[in-house]
């Protein structure tokens, strides 16, 4: 049984971030003070503090991609990865690496997409068909 994980980092504004995460993402928020936000963020606990984001730099070759490093994601059932696909489309999201499907025919194939936060935190969101193929190769 996968076990959530919790993943803490720093945004710039919280009202901004309320908003994204919880009326653009879908996330319920969770505890909050002055100076942190808790989210459910798919069934795993994010928590945003006030303070200077972390530094990325496009250095991670996946695939065909340079993808922004670090960054944080999710791995979703692939029905629920094309309703938020969706549904940031409609909403406008500027994506880093737009919805598109990486691997198409080998093991591991999935969905992916690529998009930041307010704060500039890089976000990836995998989607899957069979979850057996995460660690395929």
């Amino acid at each position: 049984m996968n076990r959530p994980f919790h993943a803490a980092y720093h945004v710039c504004d919280l009202e901004q971030t309320r908003i994204f995460y919880r009326d653009v993402l879908g996330c319920t928020e969770g505890r909050s003070t002055d100076t942190w936000i808790d989210f459910d963020f798919f069934g795993n606990q994010l928590s945003l503090h006030l303070g200077t984001p972390f530094a990325t730099t496009r250095t991670g070759q996946v695939g065909e991609h340079k993808v922004l490093m670090p960054h944080i994601g999710v791995v979703l059932p692939l029905e629920q990865w094309l309703v938020l696909a969706e549904r940031l489309t409609h909403l406008g999201t500027r994506f880093e690496i737009p919805p598109v499907v990486r691997f198409a025919g080998e093991p591991g194939e999935q969905r992916t997409m690529f998009f930041l936060d307010p704060s500039g935190n890089p976000l990836e969101v995998k989607g899957f068909k069979d979850f057996s193929n995460l660690f395929a190769h």
